[in-house]
């Protein structure tokens, strides 16, 4: 019975997928790569080679890889196993080897070339109009903001400042249920694919997408929020000079912000007190830029919020300290 299996196997292999030993077409590597198996392991190699840089979501070439093969295959992304020796027809293959090589030789972020990016469990829709969506906050928000906000549902009114994609808004909008959410960015094409992932997730009539330079759009309002949060661009100039190329894919004001990285963060210090109910909180994400942080607000003892991944990335401050 064992054998019959094994030589069903090969049959199925030999007709679908196998080599092609005419010597009238150039050699590619899809010729020899037939099972999911053989293009994962291609993949990681070629990913290890090259040295490309993960930053946007994914730890190492080996997840990249899994990824990216199970993705282009349309196959569900947790469930690689069942999967690992099924033979891929030649077309498909080349679809696959496609992907792996923009990835490897143009540096595309994955996220670009697949349009989407997950936080936990959330799906984004992304493209070259936004940062690839990588906040410490979303982590904050999937575990709740404890202490600060011992009651989730009476939050009314929060802002996601410098929304970029619309993820930390929506994020936000699942943890705080009856919660209106006003979305802010410079970027009317970041607003677009805001709006894309608002409408994926039903959230248009909770979501309010505002195209505003910081808190400029909302000068003469009267608005007051329990809750702002903000991943504004926090990169040093220096930081910026010496990015690895997966990043020059990405919209550069969604990077930079002056030689200490601090300048958007300091208008939204200066201004966010104005924004917040008496009792509000302010959330900024910076980086492994705390020194520059504490340098330019000497006077402010903000409070270091942990995650799992990293400590001290992100900063809490209350309306009575602005």
């Amino acid at each position: 019975m064992h054998n019959h299996d094994e030589h069903e196997h090969t049959d199925a292999c030999g007709d679908d997928c196998g080599h092609d030993h005419s010597h009238d077409h150039q050699h590619s590597p899809a010729d020899e790569l037939i099972t999911v198996r053989d293009l994962v392991r291609y993949a990681t190699s070629r990913f290890n080679r090259k040295k490309i840089f993960f930053g946007h979501g994914l730890q190492d070439a080996y997840d990249e890889a899994v990824y990216l093969v199970l993705h282009t295959l349309h196959l569900p992304l947790d469930r690689l196993d069942p999967f690992l020796d099924a033979c891929i027809p030649a077309e498909e293959r080349g679809e696959v080897i496609d992907i792996i090589h923009r990835r490897s030789d143009e540096r595309i972020p994955a996220a670009y070339l697949t349009r989407e990016a997950w936080l936990g469990q959330f799906r984004f829709y992304v493209d070259e109009r936004v940062i690839v969506p990588r906040s410490f906050c979303a982590e904050l928000l999937e575990g709740g903001l404890g202490p600060w906000i011992p009651d989730d549902e009476a939050v009314t009114h929060a802002l996601d400042l410098c929304t970029g994609s619309g993820c930390l808004a929506i994020l936000m909008a699942h943890r705080y249920p009856y919660a209106e959410i006003d979305a802010i960015d410079l970027s009317p094409d970041a607003l677009d694919v805001a709006a894309i992932n608002v409408e994926d997730y039903g959230l248009q009539d909770r979501v309010n997408l505002i195209e505003s330079d910081v808190f400029d759009a909302l000068a003469d309002d009267q608005r007051r929020y329990d809750l702002i949060i903000s991943n504004p661009p926090y990169v040093t100039q220096e930081s910026v000079d010496n990015l690895p190329d997966e990043y020059r894919h990405e919209p550069a004001m969604s990077l930079g912000a002056g030689a200490d990285g601090m300048d958007i963060v300091r208008r939204i210090i200066a201004q966010a007190g104005r924004y917040l109910k008496p009792d509000g909180i302010l959330i900024i994400e910076v980086g492994y830029n705390r020194a520059e942080f504490e340098a330019a607000f000497p006077a402010l003892e903000a409070v270091w919020l942990s995650q799992s991944a990293q400590d001290e990335m992100v900063l809490l401050l209350r309306a009575d300290q602005l």
